[in-house]
């Protein structure tokens, strides 16, 4: 046993496992793992590497001549009282009071002849106007909701930048119960409702309002776009005769019109829906029709895929790219709240579908002509 000297320094009290080696060596390990920090680089000037490319230079943008066939934002046209709608409610009144006398004569003739088969007319006259009454009153609604639609538009688009809380929170309130019906909305509106105890601006709101409720509905409502868009371009690609291309356009228009109005709360009647395929028949009239010409399906399609493309396919092309405009101003009249926290659709978004569906069928022909 030795005596301890007490004038060494006190070593602090360490754990060592029994399979690792000596205390020495383990330091000796974990000094070559981890290496003193190397000294700091001194500063020098990196070589410029990037470059910012403009807009005009930019090859994956869509053709400016692309763009300028999207149409500007369509506005429903205001209805006056013209000399025309008082012709026709003045025939209108007279055909209704012919075919009363019309009838009351035949159902007084009936009684003459048989008691059993006048009040069989009867009945069914009755029931011929109660349904008359119903057809009219639903036609009232839905012109009333497409006026919703757009009073409700025009006084966003009016107060969305200087609303206050109270004025976008009762806004926002009066798109919810228009949008209500539709289950795409159900996140959006369970989103609004976390804001109600909430401290936000009013254009702040009316944005978040629009990202929320509208961003499924637009998602939708380019969906349908691109399917009507693509069904007018297969129609014209083969069918015999040009009347054929000009009754299915309109037949994709009518119902593409119809599914967006549903969409997005609107709902109309038969009156209602001719009044809307009307507003944008006459807003596309006014902004200018496509002009179908070589250039531009080169520019839709690419030089290269055009020189193989057929008559009928670029046709094709044309017929969708009309659709598309038709559903853009379709979505400007039925929808609620207009653009300005989501942007608007254009045509060049639908140009890749409609290319790709050039393509596809330019290789079904090149591979048809050659078997």
């Amino acid at each position: 046993m030795t005596d301890r000297d007490d004038t060494s320094p006190a070593r602090k009290p360490r754990a060592f496992s029994v399979n690792d080696p000596e205390p020495g060596q383990a330091e000796g390990k974990r000094a070559k793992q981890h290496p003193a920090a190397e000294p700091a680089r001194k500063p020098a000037a990196m070589p410029v590497t990037a470059a910012v490319t403009m807009a005009e230079d930019d090859p994956f943008l869509p053709p400016a001549a692309i763009d300028a066939l999207t149409p500007p934002p369509a506005k429903p046209r205001p209805h006056r009282l013209t000399a025309g709608k008082i012709l026709s409610a003045s025939l209108g009144f007279l055909l209704a009071l012919a075919v009363g006398i019309w009838t009351d004569r035949l159902i007084q003739d009936l009684f003459d002849r048989l008691p059993w088969l006048g009040w069989v007319a009867l009945s069914a006259a009755a029931i011929a106007a109660l349904a008359l009454l119903v057809l009219i009153v639903r036609e009232i609604r839905g012109m009333r909701r497409l006026a919703r639609v757009a009073e409700l538009n025009a006084e966003i688009a009016a107060l969305g930048r200087t609303a206050t809380a109270k004025e976008a929170r009762a806004l926002a309130a009066k798109v919810v119960g228009l949008v209500a019906a539709n289950p795409l909305t159900a996140k959006g509106r369970k989103s609004l409702k976390t804001l109600d105890e909430e401290i936000i601006d009013g254009p702040h709101y009316l944005a978040f309002a629009e990202r929320e409720l509208m961003t499924p509905l637009d998602r939708q409502a380019r969906q349908l776009i691109i399917n009507s868009a693509r069904r007018v371009s297969v129609v014209t690609a083969v069918s015999p005769r040009a009347f054929v291309d000009l009754a299915y356009v309109v037949f994709e228009a009518v119902r593409l019109i119809r599914a967006m109005a549903e969409l997005y709360g609107g709902r109309p009647g038969t009156i209602g829906m001719i009044r809307l395929f009307r507003d944008v028949i006459a807003h596309l009239a006014v902004t200018g029709t496509i002009a179908a010409g070589d250039s531009l399906i080169q520019q839709v399609v690419g030089h290269g895929l055009a020189a193989r493309l057929s008559a009928r396919l670029g046709e094709g092309v044309i017929n969708g790219l009309m659709t598309a405009r038709i559903g853009i101003s379709a979505m400007d009249l039925c929808r609620p709240m207009p653009f300005v926290a989501l942007k608007r659709p254009g045509i060049g978004g639908f140009m890749t579908d409609l290319a790709s569906f050039a393509g596809r069928e330019a290789a079904k022909e090149k591979t048809g002509d050659g078997l």
